[in-house]
């Protein structure tokens, strides 16, 4: 591998990590910086996780930090506040680590409040329109809900995480400046959607995540995954997208520090 990868969302304050991968968090970053991952994204779910991301990107100068709420997690505060916790937001997303606010968008595979979930994406989304900063969206058996928000807010610009929608919708979004990126889904033997995506999607607007813990590629599924496996979800985009390995790499590091706004 002659280019970096750029791991675009990771989660690497979760608990499995202290409990089963060797070395904890900064043993799996460190494991995956020798294995040929230039660049971390540490994406958020809570104000408190924001913080604890923001740490850990200073303990690194390659690795950066999203500030948000997850939809998840928007229960945790109370609906009545929400200027108050988005000026909390605020300041932290002030420090010169953090790139992104996210994750934020709207979950209905589980029985938070839709309406609820609706407010603090929209309150994200205003924030990100205000500060002009981009997002990273999580959107889950909520597409159309979550593409009709972000087409209201055409000045903010993103990334679609872990993307599972479909090649039209991909399109669309593209169409007004939004980021696809892959995951190791991409990888399952059954993923005929996401090979689709892959061919809906230029290049110019592709990027790779682990989602780790997450979402371990195969041969990996079952395992805890790591920014080291991104190669795998590489290398199927390089395949279903027509691209050598390194070319593969080059674009979609290139394409994380654009829109990231990462200069070096």
């Amino acid at each position: 591998m002659s280019y970096p990868i750029f791991d675009t969302h990771a989660h690497y304050l979760d608990g499995r990590f202290e409990r089963e991968f060797e070395g904890g968090t900064d043993g799996a970053i460190k494991r995956a910086m020798e294995e040929g991952v230039g660049y971390f994204l540490n994406a958020s779910v809570t104000l408190e996780d924001s913080r604890r991301s923001i740490d850990l990107a200073h303990r690194y100068d390659t690795v950066y930090a999203a500030a948000g709420i997850h939809p998840e997690d928007c229960e945790l505060y109370d609906i009545t506040r929400v200027d108050e916790v988005m000026a909390e937001l605020e300041s932290l997303l002030c420090d010169d680590k953090v790139v992104a606010i996210g994750e934020i968008g709207l979950d209905y595979h589980w029985e938070v409040p839709h309406d609820l979930q609706k407010i603090w994406f929209e309150a994200q989304m205003t924030l990100a329109r205000d500060l002009d900063m981009p997002v990273i969206i999580h959107d889950r058996e909520a597409h159309g809900d979550v593409t009709d928000t972000l087409l209201r807010y055409p000045a903010v610009r993103g990334i679609l995480h872990s993307y599972s929608g479909s090649a039209e919708m991909a399109k669309e979004l593209v169409k007004h400046g939004w980021y696809i990126s892959f995951s190791g889904t991409l990888t399952f033997k059954n993923a005929r959607k996401p090979a689709e995506v892959v061919a809906a999607v230029p290049y110019d607007r592709m990027l790779v995540e682990t989602d780790c813990p997450y979402l371990a590629p195969h041969p990996h599924r079952g395992k805890i995954n790591y920014s080291g496996y991104l190669v795998h979800t590489v290398a199927k985009l390089a395949e279903l997208a027509g691209l050598d390995f390194d070319e593969a790499c080059h674009i979609t590091t290139e394409n994380a520090k654009t829109i990231y706004n990462i200069k070096e």
